[in-house]
């Protein structure tokens, strides 16, 4: 059983900063790629923010140079510090994981944590 639990989120002001933070828990072998996706009211979940294990990251164009997302490998956690954030960036913040569990890489699956708002006011 694999559980991914993450927190951070909240009501701040425009131009103001936010880090979520997403933890894996469970009977894991390795975590592999990790990534951010947010979902506005009426409107399709999209990515954020994808970092692999190795630390390559890629960025959605609109939060480049704003977002940075970082993870730490031994404590199978990502996170996602959000700086200069503007009343667009008004979502419900989703991790994802791709775990292989168990005891070796032939099975790995995609989770997801439990989301969480951020509201940004102007």
């Amino acid at each position: 059983q694999v559980q991914l639990v993450s927190s951070g989120g909240g009501l701040v002001q425009a131009g103001g900063s936010l880090r979520p933070t997403c933890a894996a828990s469970g009977t894991i072998f390795s975590t592999n790629a990790m990534a951010w996706y947010r979902q506005a009211p009426g409107k399709q979940r999209d990515l954020v923010a994808a970092i692999t294990r190795g630390g390559s990251t890629n960025y959605a164009d609109s939060v480049k140079g704003r977002f940075t997302i970082s993870r730490d490998n031994a404590k199978n956690t990502v996170y996602l510090q959000m700086n200069s954030l503007e009343p667009e960036d008004t979502a419900v913040y989703y991790c994802n994981a791709d775990i292989a569990v168990g005891t070796s890489y032939q099975r790995q699956y995609r989770y997801w944590g439990q989301g969480n708002q951020v509201t940004v006011s102007s």
